[in-house]
């Protein structure tokens, strides 16, 4: 039997074990869920052991465990060490699924469910993936590390310490993720670049206490208002970000590379949709694309304060919190940018409020070349899995672990994600197309057999 017929005859097989993937609510922000955290990882261990894996463990952190695996019989081949998370967003909004969060449920050709796109449903093929080659050919063609961890969407706490302690068990000839999407359907896609991310959170105090609307309105400062009022001053009128310095350092993409970006296979009107807004933001003087992929942003992601509960209650708050994010673009210094936010918002302040400021998370821009032969057998891979040849973009997203690899070990990175823009990833009826969740374990597959060619 081939390797394509295998993997066509176990279609149900493959997509039954999924479903018990997803059901786990491993959500790793909310304590109340650790031990489904501690389930997932010892089901993601038991998958990595069927699927040929010789050496399996999990690893003990201060907060959720790792996942390390390796199979290193395969002489003079190349080493690979494949990155994944098991670890999801919270469900919440709970009442905006048409189908339960963590019961998956396939309509339309789409699989439903909580970490069907990211990045559990992409995790899982990569595993039938290697599990295949191992049942077709009787070994894995190459030599493999896996390394799987549950805080990513928590910002990888504990990742980095263990990668600092155990570079040389780590090293490897390539990095393979799969935690990113294809340009748009039918369009396999390879990743170049991923913007960079520093994660905030202020919290505005006023009074001592709540206060009286009707008693205190007037006199009394609102941090509420204040918070609002302090966020509109942050874009301009062209909605470039008013934070001094926040623009010295960004590359601007060659024309060569504008173009070839904006040449891409991609609906504007599909986007569009995709929002569903009346109209669309962003910076003027630069293309979707651009904005997207290719610049800085910031973005009020959270506010809150107050009463938000049912009915009326007339208080002027007492504290206000707002958590937001800026995107960074290569060159750009993540601690750089960030004290010079803090300092334009501390000047901005007014005196009847006091402000607390945090960086919750941090991680850089990451753009490499991708003339390695590795993505030759990349693109070769996807074409086999889809039928088309794959395209090289960037994506807005940032995943602070592949800088931090690409720094640390100078290999390439090769992104090669399953998903789509438009499947809700962190938000209600997150799913995946069955199609893709199929192509991608055919392409994985002929891409580690493709490296063990070389």
């Amino acid at each position: 039997m081939t390797l394509a017929e295998y993997i066509d005859s176990k279609r149900d097989e493959h997509l039954k074990e999924l479903f018990e993937f997803l059901r786990i609510p491993s959500v790793s922000t909310k304590s109340e869920h650790k031990p489904d955290i501690e389930r997932a990882a010892r089901w993601t261990a038991d998958k990595l052991s069927a699927a040929g894996l010789k050496k399996v463990e999990i690893v003990p952190t201060s907060m959720h465990p790792l996942v390390y695996a390796e199979s290193l019989e395969a002489p003079e081949k190349p080493t690979v060490l494949f990155y994944g998370h098991y670890d999801v967003q919270p469900a919440e909004p709970l009442e905006l699924w048409t189908s339960p969060a963590f019961e998956p449920t396939v309509r339309n050709g789409s699989l439903y469910a909580r970490g069907t796109a990211d990045d559990k449903g992409q995790v899982h093929i990569h595993l039938k993936a290697l599990e295949s080659l191992t049942r077709t050919d009787g070994k894995l063609p190459v030599n493999l590390k896996v390394l799987i961890e549950g805080e990513e969407e928590v910002g990888s706490v504990s990742l980095w310490d263990y990668v600092q302690a155990n570079k040389q068990k780590l090293q490897a000839d390539a990095l393979v993720v799969s935690d990113t999407a294809m340009l748009a359907p039918g369009v396999p896609s390879i990743t170049y670049g991923l913007r960079g991310l520093n994660y905030y959170q202020v919290e505005m105090t006023g009074a001592a206490q709540d206060l009286h609307s009707g008693v205190f309105g007037g006199a009394a400062p609102n941090p509420l208002t204040t918070l609002c009022e302090l966020f509109a001053k942050l874009h301009d009128k062209k909605f470039r970000v008013t934070v001094p310095g926040f623009y010295t350092d960004v590359v601007v993409p060659s024309k060569a590379e504008r173009k070839a970006l904006n040449r891409l296979p991609w609906k504007e009107s599909e986007f569009r949709k995709t929002v569903g807004a009346p109209g669309l933001a962003g910076e003027k003087g630069f293309t979707i694309r651009e904005q997207l992929w290719c610049r800085p942003t910031l973005e009020l992601n959270g506010i809150w304060g107050g009463y938000t509960g049912e009915g009326a209650k007339t208080v002027i708050p007492s504290k206000a919190y707002a958590k937001f994010s800026t995107r960074l673009v290569p060159k750009q210094d993540p601690e750089k940018i960030a004290r010079q936010v803090e300092k334009y918002i501390r000047k901005l302040l007014p005196q009847t409020v006091k402000m607390k400021f945090e960086v919750l998370s941090s991680g850089k821009a990451w753009v490499a070349p991708y003339h390695h032969r590795f993505f030759e057998v990349a693109h070769q891979a996807l074409e086999k899995g889809f039928g088309k040849r794959a395209v090289f973009i960037r994506e807005g997203g940032s995943i602070p672990f592949v800088t931090q690899m690409h720094d640390t070990f100078k290999v390439p990175c090769i992104l090669m994600g399953f998903g789509l823009p438009d499947e809700n990833a962190h938000a209600p009826d997150e799913h995946i197309r069955l199609e893709n969740y199929f192509g991608g374990i055919r392409a994985m597959a002929e891409f580690y057999r493709g490296l063990g060619r070389l």
